[in-house]
């Protein structure tokens, strides 16, 4: 059904603007990995908690707080994914996850697993920036 036109409306008579297309972005997908790898991150950081509370002599309310400020940072902190300060960002939150084993050892133990999938996606970026620039990656293909 169409809706009835008002008086004095201007009727568009020219062909419709064309889509807007972003620009090329290669490095868009690492973005989303890393991206992932945060959400992934805090989702671990949470499942801490009971681990903590119900292993050794148990955590205290506050080591608590501090186990959910940290899986907060990591879901905030994928915001800040595009920003040329982010990976020193994401390296010091996988400190704090480290040091999270003065509240329970199993934090430090998955902050070490994790800063190595951090080591392998860093290395994945820069070995990406360098074939970039010495121009051997496949030129992309535009979407159809």
């Amino acid at each position: 059904m169409t809706e009835p036109i008002e008086p004095g409306a201007e009727q568009s008579t020219g062909p419709a603007p064309a889509p807007t297309t972003r620009p090329y972005d290669p490095e868009r997908g690492l973005r989303g990995v890393m991206s992932a790898t945060l959400i992934l991150e805090a989702l671990v950081v949470l499942l801490a908690i009971p681990v903590a509370r119900n292993t050794g002599s148990g955590t205290s309310a506050l080591g608590v707080i501090l186990i959910c400020l940290l899986a907060v940072a990591l879901i905030l902190a994928c915001k800040y994914v595009t920003r040329p300060w982010f990976v020193p960002a994401a390296l010091g939150l996988q400190g704090l996850m480290i040091i999270g084993w003065l509240i329970t050892p199993s934090l430090g133990v998955m902050g070490i697993v994790f800063g190595l999938v951090w080591a392998l996606v860093i290395w994945f970026r820069n070995e990406f920036r360098r074939r970039l620039a010495a121009g051997t990656l496949p030129a992309p293909t535009p979407p159809a």
